[in-house]
C-alpha cells in the first residue's frame, strides 16, 4: 500500500506523529526506541515514521543493524512560511492601529 502524500499540516495533525517529533527534538532515536514510547503495533509506528520521512520532517540513517531517525528542517519550512505570512498580516494590522492611536493622542 502506498503512503499517502500529505501536506505538512496533515502530517502534524496526528498526535502520535507530533509526539514522535517531540521525542526526536531531544535526540536521534532508533525506530525500535521510538516504538517503545507508543501503545501501538510496530507496523503502525513504521507507517507514522514513513509519513514523517516522506514529508521531510525526519531523515533515516542506517547504522549497523539499526535505523536512526533524526529531525530534518525541510518539513518544518512549509509550516514556518504559513506562520510567517500571518505574522506579517498581524504586524501590519498592529502598526496601523498604533498609527491611529498615536494620531488620536496628538489631537
Amino acid at each position: 500500500m502506498a503512503t499517502p502524500t500529505l501536506d505538512a499540516f496533515q502530517v502534524i495533525a496526528d498526535p502520535s506523529r507530533r509526539q514522535m517529533l517531540t521525542l526526536l527534538a531531544k535526540d536521534s532515536l532508533t525506530i525500535n526506541s521510538l516504538a517503545e514510547n507508543f501503545d501501538m503495533s510496530r507496523p503502525a509506528v513504521s507507517k507514522h515514521i514513513k509519513i514523517l520521512y516522506t514529508a521531510g520532517f525526519i531523515s533515516i540513517q542506517d547504522i549497523g543493524r539499526e535505523r536512526y531517525c533524526t529531525l530534518k528542517q525541510d518539513g518544518f519550512n512549509e509550516l514556518q512560511q504559513w506562520i510567517d505570512h500571518f505574522d506579517k498580516f498581524w504586524l501590519t494590522k498592529l502598526k496601523k492601529l498604533e498609527t491611529i492611536l498615536n494620531n488620536k493622542l496628538k489631537k
